[in-house]
């Protein structure tokens, strides 16, 4: 190992996941790795992408990190470019994943997997109602006075929905409740893809109080068409403004909320105060429509939609026990979000109803240094190569945007696995790096100069620089020089039997409490009402 990092026992590991102080626990491998097997709190953060993501979702440096690989050496790479960065308490975990199997501990599959099982722990806590697909059709045939709300962001609604449903992302819902369902005769009924977002959403109603009944819909679009009923495409169907009314009833509703979780309140002086402290990890969040985020927004605040936040926290928080802050001016939304962290299990949750007036989202810090002027080389440059047959392009882009697009006769390949692809590339003339707007592929070159014989260089811009420059991108002629281990495909992105993996997923959700109980280390909270 590097001297920078420390080996970490399984047996070690499992009390410092229970000693409550801040921990990051990195999953180095690739996404499809991790979804087979890995560790209940780890989040994936693939060496391959490593300098692009880490900093934004591990910002303090003094942070105790612990990173998990399948004993093959990631781990170490890492460290060193962790080390390089500037963070100091690195450790690894002893023997891998294997070695945590091998304690006797729990692994998991799949996914934002905690969030996955407090979806299942809420159903049970609170006996959240649900209607089957079949049912609700039914209704929907009677012309019952029923109205649809679907808790997913807006793209995901767009590419596939519930007839007549209307798109409430999640932490939506109550601010404009009164406004979609204005008679209390009205059935309100709440739907995501699978399971989690439509039964945090429909508790999240009726812990506001909402005078309706609410109920989710069961297994939501997949359940929908394992039914043998058809989604509709395309639609753009959103919530209307909101009225005063619709926000007086919400406000309202969120401060019974407030009181009932204990929800604090933040004013501008504490969060100054909190963000000159660096003995803490503080993670600014704003929980509002990304199109409320985009006009104006506190300065470093991220965009967190709630309803997302709620679904996927280790794509925003990477470090366990740190301080957030969610930012809502309404503070309905930031309420409602924060009540379910709360009951995750998260202590340090705050709100702040703040106003802001920056429009661009804050830099997250690339680590690691763009390559020097000798390895880089500009698009006219890489088409003159292309024209004389002198340059092999390889693409680190992700398989899903190399297979949407890519520069004509490029090859696929993931960059922690350079060598293994390298192996499979007929090299011919100069080995030029490419990735979608060109940082990884910069950061990548000095790697790939150590592995190729003959000269190396990197695209400036990558492949947007490419297309910007008036030239052609294509989906034809894919060249894989590794398998695309590199992401997780959902259940409607298999490229076979969808429907009998629509029904392997939801059963792995139903499945998660009883290995969460297994495992020991969630601690879910149960408020009673």
């Amino acid at each position: 190992m590097t001297l920078s990092l420390q080996p970490l026992s399984a047996s070690a590991l499992k009390a410092v996941l229970a000693d409550g102080e801040e921990l990051a626990l990195i999953d180095v491998r690739e996404e499809l790795l991790f979804s087979q097997n890995h560790l209940l709190f780890a989040r994936s953060l693939p060496l391959s992408r490593l300098e692009l993501t880490f900093a934004g979702l591990v910002p303090r440096r003094g942070t105790r990190i612990v990173l998990c690989d399948d004993a093959d050496g990631l781990a170490e790479r890492a460290a060193d470019i962790l080390a390089r960065a500037g963070y100091t308490d690195l450790h690894a975990l002893e023997g891998g994943i294997a070695g945590w199997a091998r304690a006797g501990f729990e692994l998991f599959s799949g996914v934002n997997v905690p969030r996955k099982a407090f979806g299942e722990f809420v159903e049970h806590a609170s006996s959240t109602p649900s209607i089957s697909a079949q049912e609700l059709e039914a209704l929907m045939r009677a012309r019952t006075d029923v109205v649809v709300l679907d808790s997913r962001p807006f793209d995901e609604y767009h590419r596939v929905s519930i007839p007549s449903a209307v798109n409430v992302p999640g932490a939506e819902l109550v601010l404009r409740i009164r406004d979609l369902a204005p008679s209390a005769d009205t059935m309100v009924v709440v739907n995501c893809a699978g399971r989690t977002r439509s039964i945090i959403g429909a508790q999240s109603l009726i812990n506001a109080g909402v005078p309706n009944k609410v109920v989710a819909l069961r297994n939501g679009t997949m359940g929908w068409t394992l039914a043998g009923l058809a989604c509709e495409s395309g639609k753009a169907a959103r919530a209307p403004e909101v009225s005063h009314a619709a926000l007086g009833w919400a406000k309202a509703a969120a401060e019974r909320v407030a009181r009932r979780f204990g929800i604090s309140r933040i004013d501008a002086a504490t969060l100054a105060r909190w963000r000159a402290e660096e003995a803490r990890t503080l993670y600014l969040l704003d929980v509002r429509d990304p199109h409320e985020y985009a006009a104006g927004h506190v300065a470093g605040a991220v965009s967190a939609p709630g309803g997302q936040l709620v679904q996927a926290t280790d794509q925003y928080v990477g470090t366990l026990g740190a301080r957030i802050v969610l930012i809502d001016p309404a503070e309905v939304r930031a309420v409602m979000t924060a009540s379910w962290l709360r009951q995750m299990g998260w202590r340090d949750v705050f709100v702040l109803a703040e106003e802001g007036r920056d429009t661009a989202p804050p830099a997250v810090p690339v680590l690691g240094e763009p390559p020097p002027p000798e390895l880089r080389v500009d698009c006219a440059g890489l088409a003159a190569l292309i024209a004389r047959d002198a340059a092999t392009v390889v693409d680190l882009s992700s398989s899903r945007d190399y297979l949407e697009a890519h520069i004509p006769g490029a090859w696929f390949a993931i960059r922690s696995r350079l060598a293994r692809a390298l192996a499979n590339v007929p090299l011919r003339g100069t080995l030029v790096l490419t990735s979608a707007d060109g940082v990884l592929a910069g950061r990548a070159a000095n790697e790939a100069r150590t592995l190729a014989n003959g000269s190396v260089r990197a695209l400036d811009g990558g492949n947007a620089a490419w297309l910007d420059s008036g030239r052609a991108l294509t989906a034809d002629d894919p060249k894989m020089a590794d398998e695309a281990i590199d992401v997780w495909l959902k259940p409607y992105e298999r490229p076979s039997d969808r429907a009998a993996a629509m029904r392997d997923y939801l059963a792995w959700e139903i499945d998660l409490p009883a290995r969460i109980a297994r495992d020991g280390s969630a601690n879910f909270v149960q408020f009673r009402a």
